[in-house]
Order: structure tokens, then sequence, then C-alpha cells
């Protein structure tokens, strides 16, 4: 009675060891793809923490000479913010107002959620020579390839502001800003639709002398410019952001 009473303990003692063997080997076989899970994505996190796009601006400085600055764009996840890099700071009220302009057409053509996402713009030479309006299409372009993750054709730029609903508005000093575009070796320069030929009036002066008196006026004369031709770089019109990115995007 004694013997058959130890095998039946000895045999409950077995099953109970190899019961938390088992036990102890399908815990460890779920908690193990759920910790390596965790980790993977700890590390996607790590690796796509920012993402840059870069473009060539034309523009006009303060003594009306056409000259290139280069605005760089990053996302990184954050907030929403708009940032500007403070390194550099120098923006007009008008070129903040662009940026943000862009950042609303820019999310609206991608369809992105940008509640999450930080975008911050940096200037690499003095933020004055892109004062104005001018650079919104720039800018816009640069935001959708940041957005993307896509690389702009480093050859063509553009001037022209942006609209709210991502049409492509006029500017000045077309052919200054295309001779700039030239002098560092673009190959396509984009103008907003109907600026690919500029009409001036310049002021000629005419004098009469009638008698002891001479009368004088001052007459306009039409003068039309092609901007490809003068400026010695090829010239294309665009209506809108849709059109412009077909130039750019990579």
């Amino acid at each position: 009675m004694e013997r058959e009473l130890f095998v039946i303990l000895a045999v409950i003692i077995f099953v109970v060891l190899v019961y938390g063997i088992f036990s102890s080997i399908f815990t460890e076989s779920r908690v193990l793809p759920i910790t390596f899970i965790s980790t993977s994505k700890e590390i996607l996190i790590l690796n796509i923490t920012k993402q840059t796009a870069e473009i060539k601006i034309p523009a006009v400085d303060n003594e009306g000479n056409g000259v290139v600055t280069l605005l760089k764009v990053d996302s990184i996840p954050g907030e929403g913010r708009v940032l500007v890099n403070i390194n550099q700071l120098f923006f007009w009220v008008d070129t903040q107002y662009s940026i943000r302009v862009a950042r609303k057409v820019a999310g609206d053509f991608t369809r992105m959620d940008l509640s999450d996402i930080d975008l911050i713009y940096t200037i690499e030479t003095n933020a004055s020579l892109i004062e104005g309006p001018s650079a919104g299409a720039a800018i816009t372009i640069a935001t959708v390839a940041v957005l993307e993750n896509k690389t702009i054709n480093p050859n063509t730029m553009i001037t022209g502001t942006i609209n709210s609903d991502s049409s492509v508005g006029q500017v000045g000093a077309i052919v200054t800003k295309a001779k700039a575009a030239k002098d560092i070796n673009a190959s396509l320069f984009l103008v907003p639709h109907g600026q690919s030929v500029q009409v001036s009036y310049n002021p000629v002066k005419k004098c009469e002398k009638i008698g002891p008196i001479t009368y004088c006026s001052v007459e306009y004369e039409q003068e039309t410019i092609n901007v490809s031709e003068t400026a010695g770089i090829v010239v294309k019109e665009v209506s809108n952001l849709q059109e412009a990115l077909k130039y750019f995007l990579t």
C-alpha cells in the first residue's frame, strides 16, 4: 500500500515538473515575439527621424542684382509646427506667410496629415535676398519633395508666388532672376503663366524749341522682351503646382 502511494506521489511530482517546464517554454515563446516587435518599432522610429529637401531660389538683392540662394526643408516627427532656423533668421513677414501657405498647399497636394510632422526651413544665405512672396512656389515644391521623400532636379529653378488653390502667381524682375539662374548653369527656368515675355514702357524725353522757349515732354515707348532669348536659358510657363512639379521631382 505504501509502495503504491509512493508511486502515485512520484507520478504527480513528475507531471507538475513537466507542466512547469513546458509552461515556461510556451510563456517565453509568447513573450519573445512581442519584445522583438517592440524593439523593431523603436529602431524604425530612430531611423526615420529626418528627411531633407533642397531647392535653389532666384531673387534680387537690395541693389537690384540677380542672386541665387539655397532653401533647405527638413521634416521630423513632431507636433505639426513650422520652424525656422534661427541661426539664419532674417525673414520678412511676407516670406513667413509664404512658408505657411506653402505648407498648407503641400499638405493638401500630398493628402498627408501634418499634425505629427514638424517642418524646419533654413536659408543657407542671407534670407533678406528672398523677401516677398516670389519664393512661394519654390518653397511649396521643396515642402512636397520632403514630404514625399523625393529628389529635386538641381538644374531647374522657378520664380512665382503660391496661392491657396495651388496656382502660381505673377512676380517681378523675371529677366534679372532668369539671368541669375543662367549664371549658375541652370538649364530650365519656370515662370508664371504669361510672363515668358515681358512688356515694359521706357521713358523717352523729347524736346522742341519754339522761339526762345524749349518745351520738353516724356513719352513712353513699349518694349517687348523675350525672357528666354535675353537671359539665354530655356523658359517655360506654369500655371499651378502640379505643372511645376513635373519638371522638378525625380
